[in-house]
């Protein structure tokens, strides 16, 4: 799977996930607040992650994905390490 072919999946399933209109989705937006995102919403944001990617994703890693663009680069990252 290509890079923009992630991105466009990762981009899917958030919208169909928390229901946000997908032109709302840009690399630099933040995660948080496009997505209206409180704790239990961040569990589910990894579960979903995982799931689709067949990645692990961690706790620490996590609390540095601020914007989209950070989490297509940490998807990416990681299902090149895989």
């Amino acid at each position: 799977m290509s890079n923009e072919e992630m991105i466009s999946k990762i981009n899917e399933f958030l919208v169909e996930e928390f229901e946000v209109d997908g032109a709302t989705i840009t690399p630099d937006a933040t995660l948080k607040e496009t997505l209206e995102l409180d704790s239990l919403d961040y569990v589910d944001l990894v579960v979903i992650i995982e799931g689709n990617f067949g990645i692990k994703v961690k706790q620490e890693d996590f609390s540095s994905i601020l914007t989209f663009q950070n989490l297509y680069d940490y998807v990416i990252s990681k299902r090149t390490a895989a």
